[in-house]
This record gives C-alpha cells, sequence and structure tokens, in this order.
C-alpha cells in the first residue's frame, strides 16, 4: 500500500499528468445480520481502518483507464460507451461495473483515468470489491459534481456488482463503505435505507472486537449465494408476503409449519428460520448496546454463528475452529461474518483475553495443517471520503 505521495507520484508517471484528488472507501465487518439486506431486513455492520484509494482524473475523449497497484498487469483501456455486463475484466469489473451504472442512470461521465490500491484483504468476506466500488463512484460524483448522496452512491455501487459483475449482492456492504462513521456500527434498514449511527466504543467496556481471516479464500458468484437468495424468495412466495422482513419473529413457528405442511423444500425451511432469526438477533444486539450491556452480545453471536452454520449452511471447518476455539479459550461470543464459504470471523473479547484468545487461534489452526490466520482488531473507522486535493 502506497501513501498518498507515492500514489500520486505512480499515477502522474503512468498517465502522463497528475490526478485531480485521491479517494478513500472502506472494507467493512458486519457485527449481526448476516444474508438479511436482500431480504429488506436489519444489519449492522462498521467500517475498518483498511481501504481502497483511488486516485483520479477527468477525461472528455470518452476513454476509461484503470489500473491497481495491487494486481499484476497493465492499465485496462475501455471506451465508456461500449461497457458491457457480465464482459469480465477480473478485478477492473467493479470500478467498471460503476462507470457503466452511472451512465445507465444518465449522469455525464466521459472518461476518467484511475489508478486503485487497497488494503482489504481479497477474498476475507470484508468488502473489498464494495470498497472498490464505493471509491470509484465517490470521486467521479465529485470531479463530475453529480449530486449523488452517500446512500445513492451505494446503491450505484450495488447495482454495478448486481447487474455488471453478476453478484446478487444486497446493498450492505455498499451502505457501510459509503455511511459509517468513526466510533460507531451502522444500524441499516435494507429496505428504505434509514441508518442510523450507534456508538461503538469498546475500549470503554474493557472490550475488542476481533477479525480472524482465515485465509479461506469465497467466491460468492460460484452459484451457492445466488441459490440462498432464490430460496429465501421461493419462501416469501410461498408465504404471500413481499420479503422474509415482512414475517415477524413471534410468528416463525406457525411459519415454517406452513412450509412443512405445503411440502416446501428442506432447504428453503432453513433459509427463512435463519433470515427471520438474524433479523430478531440485530434487534437483540441494538438493544443491548443501546442499554451499555456489551458483553451479553457474545451469546447472540454465537447463535448467530450456529444459525449459520446449520440453517444457512454457508460455514466451513476452518470458520467452525475459530469460533470453538475462541469461545474455549475465553471470549464472550464469535461467529462467522460476511457472504461466508470462508473469509473471516469475528470475536468478541475483553481486551486483557485478546491475545490469549487470538494465540489460541492461531496454535488451533497450526496443530489442525491450516494456514495461520491473520487477526487484528476491529476499529470502527470513517467510511468513503475524499482524502486529498488536486496536485
Amino acid at each position: 500500500m502506497t501513501d498518498n505521495a507515492e500514489l500520486t507520484a505512480s499515477f502522474t508517471e503512468l498517465y502522463g499528468a497528475a490526478p485531480e484528488g485521491i479517494w478513500a472507501a472502506p472494507g467493512r465487518v458486519n457485527l449481526i445480520g448476516e444474508y438479511t439486506d436482500f431480504n429488506d431486513g436489519f444489519v449492522m455492520p462498521l467500517a475498518l481502518p483498511h481501504h481502497a484509494r483511488a486516485a483520479v482524473a477527468r477525461r472528455t475523449d470518452g476513454q476509461l483507464r484503470l489500473h491497481s497497484t495491487d494486481v499484476p498487469g497493465g492499465v485496462v483501456s475501455l471506451r465508456v460507451d461500449e461497457l458491457t455486463p457480465h464482459s469480465g475484466h477480473g478485478w477492473a469489473a467493479y470500478p467498471v461495473g460503476v462507470v457503466w451504472a452511472l451512465t445507465e442512470a444518465g449522469h455525464p461521465v466521459t472518461g476518467a483515468d484511475i489508478q486503485l490500491t487497497s488494503t482489504v484483504p481479497v477474498g476475507a468476506g470484508l468488502s473489498s470489491s464494495a470498497a472498490l466500488e464505493v471509491v470509484t463512484a465517490l470521486a467521479l460524483n465529485d470531479l463530475f459534481e453529480l449530486g449523488l448522496s452517500a446512500p445513492e452512491i451505494a446503491v450505484l455501487g450495488r447495482r454495478a456488482e448486481n447487474a455488471f459483475v453478476g453478484v446478487p449482492c444486497g446493498v450492505m456492504d455498499q451502505m457501510a463503505s459509503a455511511c459509517c462513521t468513526e466510533g460507531h456500527a451502522l444500524y441499516l434498514d435494507a429496505r428504505d435505507l434509514t441508518q442510523r449511527q450507534v456508538p461503538f466504543d469498546l475500549a470503554a467496556h474493557g472490550l475488542q472486537l476481533l477479525v480472524v481471516d482465515t485465509r479461506v479464500k469465497h467466491a460468492l458468484g460460484d452459484g451457492a449465494y445466488a441459490e440462498r437468495r432464490d430460496g429465501c424468495e421461493a419462501g416469501a412466495r410461498a408465504l404471500g408476503i413481499a420479503s422474509l422482513r415482512d414475517l415477524p419473529y413471534e410468528g416463525l413457528a406457525a411459519a415454517l409449519e406452513t412450509l412443512g405442511a405445503a411440502g416446501e423444500d428442506e432447504s428453503v425451511v432453513r433459509y427463512v428460520r435463519h433470515v427471520v432469526s438474524d433479523n430478531h438477533r440485530v434487534g437483540q444486539v441494538i438493544a443491548l448496546l443501546d442499554a451499555g450491556d456489551v458483553r451479553a452480545a457474545g451469546p447472540v453471536l454465537n447463535e448467530g454463528h450456529l444459525s449459520l452454520r446449520d440453517d444457512l449452511r454457508v460455514s466451513c471447518p476452518e470458520l467452525d475452529l475459530v469460533v470453538a476455539t475462541a469461545n474455549a479459550a475465553g471470549a464472550l461470543g464469535a461467529r462467522m461474518t460476511g457472504g461466508g464459504f470462508g473469509g473471516s470471523a469475528i470475536v468478541l473479547v475483553e481486551e486483557a483475553m485478546a491475545d490469549t484468545v487470538a494465540k489460541a487461534v492461531s496454535e488451533a489452526f497450526t496443530s489442525a495443517g491450516h494456514a495461520a490466520p491473520g487477526v487484528f482488531p476491529a476499529v470502527p473507522s470513517a467510511g468513503a471520503r475524499r482524502i486529498a486535493a488536486a496536485a
């Protein structure tokens, strides 16, 4: 990861002129509420200090040029008026998709030179793709004076990932990257995008939230994520509701009986149980945070992991090992976070126990023959912003 001066210098060397500014957008970790956002439900992510940065300059000739300091290869050169969904482009599909989504929506983007770099771990379930989308959208919004709000930038990023890249994600990742504030978790209603910044100062409570990157790479475009989204939608149709958000937790048992009696697929029943229960868990956690009883959120995290493991079935042995080992070593609670099939887990610990728990997890990975995990504290950080003016 280069600093701003180095990024400016590399941009200038690559494109022959200085950028008009540098922008940053963070990755995120989700405290609670998984696979709920595309069901119009509730989530509670926080932005990480890891972020993507973009040095950008406008063009007026319809040319789009992109380069990443993190990926081997040269400049990706495309025409803005020839961008086509599902056309590949590897890592560049995410920022390219944003340009496509902007022009599709009628915004006058006439080309750009973009140099990207990122510290968000790729494939770790920490929204590296959303960071690329949001930082690109924010930079172009500023440079072309499009007047988009932070939530509108997030929605546009989701449009890019859904329609251009082909991943049927919800809006949580982009909203977290665009809208989170330092020292807070984002309590988000994914239906109407109303949000509340919830103070999340774990240090004041003598606590830490650890992120454990299993180093197991996940890929949400492989069909497993889409299958679960389809199953959730099938469950909502069978129950005669617009989305699973509309099924109250108090009515879950009766709804599951209805689905079973109707002969609905067993996987659909499990998916419905997870989504409705996880929406309920978001409510539990927000109530605990409001009451200042942060430690009591630990068991709720454990329940969330069991639901993701057993009902949604998106965990993996490495994630289960993190959760089991952390809890055995004295953690208050733990769960996988993100889309699953690898990626990361979060662990809520007493600050004094953080090193002990991290060591126990690392030793368990070594004993199991796994690559060493990455472990770091989740520090609630700022959302997307411009960090440097024109050189």
